[in-house]
């Protein structure tokens, strides 16, 4: 090639370079975001996830797209995220749906339904069996753009100062416990308070509440129950598997670039899988730790389960006559759990079940 026509080949890839540059630039603009979330920053299980989306975020996009978390209380209440969401206080929060369902009981399916599904199947369901569509049809009703972000795992049933033998002990007993599990205790004669987390410790020294539940050995030793209720009850029949959900804005979600919108859904969905990793690792030497600090065990009995889920049942069946959104995610929830507990009773369970015997003999 001679000289002139070099020079004019190296001109024309030049000028496609100039060209493209600012194409490139224009999909990466710089943004300044805020996400609000239900949590303290002492919960570094769920608080630790709004650092991990703020963190990863930024290092993807170079700083250009940044995003400042802010714990409860700092711009709005925990438990008011979805309203500074939905009318654009802040861009984003992380939350719990099922802290709404005074709005909407709806929202319980976001989070956990009492006898529901274990983590596993939330995610499943919700991924391949109708759950995002049947959640979005809600979610966009309060402006918001949702995606699920980690679970906590089968919970707690509660740090209770007293002992609860029989159903008569849970009568006119004043508990924190989360979302719609409030609806159901109440008709077993408890009396439900919902409290953010920053509010529970202080409600239950006072001797405002009786009892508290809110995630696992791990989050609960942070929050110190166990100086003051020494009773600690397990199952947690209404969290089988308790899903927080990141909530956008979704005006602002629209604007954005399809490369943020990608750069957000994977960074939200990786540090999900990060949170219930954390939990799964620290519970079992926190309940190590609570019973050397004096904890004591205590399963409910097989009347207060039974009496329980009766009574899960037949609020479902009442909210359904009224509601047609809850109706189609009971019939879409419950159609799935039975299929999954069909393969979960013939591979998960005995598997389980096996080397749990395995670890007594050890």
């Amino acid at each position: 090639m001679k000289r002139r026509e070099f020079l004019q080949a190296a001109g024309l890839g030049l000028a496609t370079t100039a060209v493209a540059a600012p194409a490139i630039a224009q999909s990466m603009p710089e943004l300044k975001w805020r996400l609000t979330a239900s949590w303290p920053k002492s919960l570094d299980t769920l608080y630790g996830t709004v650092e991990h989306i703020s963190k990863r975020v930024a290092e993807i996009t170079d700083n250009k797209f940044q995003i400042q978390g802010f714990a409860a209380g700092e711009i709005v209440p925990g438990l008011q995220v979805l309203d500074a969401v939905q009318n654009g206080t802040v861009e984003m929060g992380h939350t719990a749906g099922y802290y709404y369902v005074g709005k909407d009981p709806s929202f319980a399916f976001a989070t956990a339904l009492p006898f529901g599904l274990n983590s596993r199947q939330q995610e499943s369901w919700q991924q391949f069996g109708g759950g995002i569509e049947l959640l979005d049809e809600l979610f966009k009703q309060y402006n918001c753009h949702a995606i699920p972000t980690g679970n906590t795992g089968a919970q707690m049933g509660g740090w209770f100062r007293t002992e609860i033998k029989t159903l008569h002990d849970l009568n006119g007993i004043k508990m924190r416990i989360g979302g719609f599990a409030g609806r159901v205790v109440a008709k077993l004669g408890v009396v439900p308070q919902q409290l953010a987390p920053g509010d529970i410790y202080p409600s239950l020294e006072k001797g405002t509440i009786d009892a508290a539940e809110w995630v696992g050995p791990y989050d609960d030793e942070k929050l110190g129950f166990v100086k003051i209720a020494r009773y600690y009850y397990y199952p947690g029949w209404w969290e089988g598997g308790a899903q927080g959900h990141t909530l956008i804005n979704i005006a602002k979600w629209n604007e954005l670039p399809k490369n943020y919108q990608a750069v957000l859904t994977a960074v939200i969905r990786e540090a999900g899988l990060i949170q219930i990793a954390k939990y799964d690792a620290q519970n079992p030497p926190a309940m190590k730790r609570l019973l050397a600090a004096g904890a004591q065990l205590r399963a409910f009995s097989p009347e207060i389960m039974e009496a329980s889920y009766k009574a899960a049942q037949e609020t479902y069946a009442e909210i359904s006559q009224t509601n047609p959104l809850f109706k189609k995610l009971n019939e879409s929830m419950s159609a799935y759990r039975g299929d999954a507990y069909l393969w979960w009773q013939i591979a998960e369970l005995p598997f389980d079940s096996f080397m749990i015997r395995q670890r007594t003999r050890t």
